[in-house]
């Protein structure tokens, strides 16, 4: 039997196809939850009690409840883009009698995911307004098109090492191509958005597989899905925040970018964080309130694959549904250290929930999260965790289904101000 809470989940991960439709949903969830939304170039004037958003680029927010006395303050912190293709500014192609787009590569996407799936198109689009711009969402909610794999007839090394030219081999078939036909890519935007051709300025579009989110299983013990890693972790902070009316000094946010570098207006590497925590630092010191808050990033980790445990040190191999993963790296990939471990062992004690831990072997890289990236720009003590996960970066991604709500058990036990 699934949990409310899964069923939420999957709704969520299905209405959020990409780094933007995830803000707004976030967004909408808060706005009825009573969360009040601020404009970043407006004066603030905030009540204790109160709870707020803002949002920067249409794919970064901001949420936290004020406290009376802003002493320090708890951050859940996740990220709302996920690895996918992303359509060029001149996409339109006509080779050998079909209209292709043209894709890019956004992040470490795992290609050969991509091949053979029924693609939709969703993002945000740049709508001129008498001399100013709007930005206005799209999800063209069917399959479109399909990045076809070449027969193995004609690829007899198919099943040995093939190597993937993304340049070639990706572009997107849409439909046939009659010989004198013409496709604009604009128009069909703006058909899309029962708007004018010309009123299309400009375009961020990403591909995306149209399967929903399933859970599956003998025992309905894993969720599939795209773009768990990780819009997974945002779904859990949001609730843990939504949940909690009491916790006060509670803060979520939810950067973009983080798959690419964070580098960005609205990115973990930018000030957008910063900026929010002194304005709602208020007439508090801010060096102290930073010194006594808590940063925890968020972001899925690696469960052990069975046919593939080989990939995994052998201390460090995290099981789906044994409960939330903390994730170390001595060269500070991952932000934890000795001080933060110890807060979350106290607080998963607490709560009831088990931990997991994750170390990569000495002799494979390892990712990294907002983590490291939020603790060097603002000094604040962090720690890293996530849910295990089977293929990240894949276009379709499995978790489990108990360990979203363990997360979530969790975080809500960090809201007490004592552990920090």
């Amino acid at each position: 039997m699934v949990s409310p809470f899964i069923g939420r989940l999957t709704d969520f991960l299905d209405c959020s196809p990409t780094p933007w439709h995830a803000v707004a949903n976030v967004s909408e969830r808060l706005e009825r939850a009573g969360f009040v939304r601020l404009d970043e170039r407006s004066a603030w004037a905030l009540e204790a009690g109160a709870a707020y958003f803002v949002v920067r680029s249409d794919g970064a927010l901001v949420a936290w409840r004020q406290p009376t006395d802003v002493v320090g303050w708890t951050i859940f912190g996740a990220h709302t883009d996920s690895p996918n293709l992303r359509v060029r500014p001149e996409p339109v192609m006509k080779k050998q009698g079909y209209f292709q787009l043209g894709l890019e590569v956004y992040g470490g996407v795992l290609l050969s995911t991509w091949f053979d799936r029924d693609l939709s198109l969703a993002g945000r689009v740049a709508i001129a307004n008498e001399g100013s711009v709007l930005s206005e969402l799209v999800d063209f909610k069917r399959a479109v098109g399909m990045i076809p794999n070449l027969a193995i007839h004609l690829d007899r090394d198919a099943n040995s090492g093939r190597k993937i030219n993304p340049h070639e081999e990706l572009p997107m078939i849409l439909c046939r191509a009659e010989k004198d036909a013409d496709l604009n890519f604009k128009e069909l935007l703006a058909k899309e958005l029962d708007r004018a051709p010309e009123e299309i300025s400009a375009f961020e579009i990403c591909a995306y597989p149209v399967e929903g989110s399933q859970v599956i299983g003998l025992e309905s013990e894993f969720l599939a899905s795209a773009r768990l890693d990780n819009l997974l972790s945002c779904f859990i902070v949001t609730e843990a925040l939504i949940q909690n009316e009491s916790a006060e000094g509670a803060m979520i946010v939810l950067n973009d970018h983080e798959e690419i570098g964070s580098v960005s207006a609205s990115g973990a590497d930018g000030p957008f964080l910063e900026s929010v925590l002194r304005r709602a630092t208020i007439e508090a010191d801010f060096e102290r309130v930073r010194v006594n808050s808590l940063m925890v990033s968020i972001d899925n980790a690696h469960g052990v694959h069975p046919n593939y445990a080989s990939k995994h040190d052998e201390g460090h191999r995290p099981l789906l549904n044994e409960g939330p993963v903390v994730k170390v790296n001595a060269n500070h990939r991952y932000a934890t250290t000795a001080i933060t471990q110890g807060i979350i062992e106290q607080a998963a004690e607490r709560a009831d929930v088990p931990l997991q831990y994750f170390s990569s072997r000495a002799d494979l890289g390892c990712g990294s999260t907002i983590g490291p990236l939020t603790a060097g720009r603002l000094g604040i003590d962090t720690i890293d965790l996530g849910c295990a996960q089977f293929a990240m970066h894949s276009a379709r991604e499995t978790c489990g289904t108990k360990d979203p709500e363990l997360m979530l058990k969790l975080l809500t036990q960090l809201t007490q101000r004592d552990l920090i």
